[in-house]
C-alpha cells in the first residue's frame, strides 16, 4: 500500500498562499474549512495524486514567516516542456523566481517564494 501524503503548515493569511498555489502552480482547491474547532484551512493538490498541501490559520494565533530561506517543497517536472509551462505560469501569475538559498536548485530548477515565505522549486529532473 503506497500511503498518502499531506504536508500541513500553519499560515496567518490563507487568501494571499491561494493564489500561489492554485493559479501559480496550478494545483486545485481539494477542500476549504471554516472554524473547525478554532482553525481553517485550505487543501490543494491533484484530485488523482497520493500528495496533497493543507494550509491552516488559528484563529487568535500568528504562525509568522518560514524560519529560514531553505525551507523547501519540490516538484520533480522531468519534461522540459512541462517544465517551461510550470514556470511561465507561475511567473504569469505574478510569482518571479528567486535565487536558491543552496544553489544545487538554480542548476535545473527554479525557486518562488510563497507568501509566506516558505519556498518551493520546480525542478527540471527525475527524481531518484
Amino acid at each position: 500500500m503506497t500511503p498518502v501524503l499531506r504536508i500541513a503548515r500553519p499560515s496567518d493569511d490563507l487568501d494571499a498562499l491561494l493564489p500561489f498555489y492554485r493559479d501559480g502552480l496550478g494545483l486545485r482547491l481539494l477542500g476549504r474549512f471554516d472554524d473547525h474547532a478554532g482553525f481553517d484551512g485550505i487543501i490543494l493538490g491533484h484530485p488523482d495524486a497520493p500528495w496533497h498541501f493543507e494550509f491552516t490559520r488559528c484563529r487568535g494565533h500568528s504562525a509568522g514567516r518560514a524560519p529560514t530561506q531553505d525551507n523547501l517543497a519540490v516538484l520533480y517536472l522531468p519534461d522540459p516542456d512541462d517544465w517551461q509551462t510550470a514556470v511561465t505560469r507561475m511567473e504569469q501569475a505574478g510569482y518571479p523566481p528567486v535565487p536558491a538559498f543552496n544553489p544545487y536548485w538554480d542548476r535545473q530548477g527554479r525557486t518562488f517564494e510563497d507568501p509566506d515565505g516558505y519556498r518551493v522549486v520546480l525542478q527540471n529532473a527525475a527524481w531518484g
